[in-house]
């Protein structure tokens, strides 16, 4: 008896626009990324890329959308494995970001690339990047706030220096292990920063 398997689909158009750009703007760049690398990556007409996107800079947003959206769902599942303790949540979202760092190929926070190069102030994409950090620091804030630590926006100050920091050497290359010694002090700083209640909410022990 002969068995016969049907092909698996080709992905669409658009999902191969998208995953050219998330290829090429993330390795090489947004400003040195045209157009038509995208178009010849994605093996695209032409039209086909104007009938999904009204041109490039509608491409960077939804670039960053999907990045945006593969971030929380990392994060989502990061903090579910982590526990119900918001302490641990806080760990987490370092956890998380020690999962972008280990995939191959990582240059840096794709949203920072992309807004050092979005120079211009009223770029659609600038808006992505600043909903991508904000949601970032509303995460922390509701995690450091159900721990009942006090000075919720000082803590949150604190962990949002050494998450961005963390990622930016570890890319770098200029802290060896940056992210896992952030980590490190994060738990240190967590042990010992005042809490409205101090038996609230604190890391599960063994």
């Amino acid at each position: 008896m002969t068995l016969h398997f049907e092909p698996a689909p080709r992905p669409s158009a658009r999902s191969r626009l998208l995953a050219a750009a998330d290829d090429l703007f993330y390795a090489h760049g947004v400003d040195a990324t045209g157009v038509d690398a995208i178009i010849e990556a994605a093996d695209v007409a032409r039209m086909t890329f104007y009938k999904h996107f009204r041109g490039k800079d509608a491409l960077v947003v939804a670039y960053l959308e999907q990045r945006d959206a593969r971030w929380r769902r990392l994060l989502a599942e990061t903090c579910n494995a982590a526990g119900p303790q918001p302490q641990a949540r806080i760990r987490a979202v370092f956890d998380a970001l020690a999962t972008c760092h280990s995939e191959p190929g990582f240059r840096g926070c794709s949203f920072a690339n992309a807004a050092a190069e979005l120079a211009h102030r009223d770029h659609p994409a600038r808006a992505i990047v600043q909903g991508h950090k904000e949601a970032l620091r509303a995460d922390l804030a509701r995690f450091v706030d159900e721990a009942e630590f006090l000075a919720v926006d000082e803590l949150v100050d604190v962990l949002l220096i050494l998450y961005e920091g963390a990622s930016t050497t570890q890319a770098l290359g200029t802290v060896t292990d940056a992210i896992a010694k952030a980590q490190a002090t994060v738990d240190r700083l967590l042990d010992s920063w005042p809490k409205n209640n101090p038996a609230a909410a604190g890391r599960p022990t063994s």
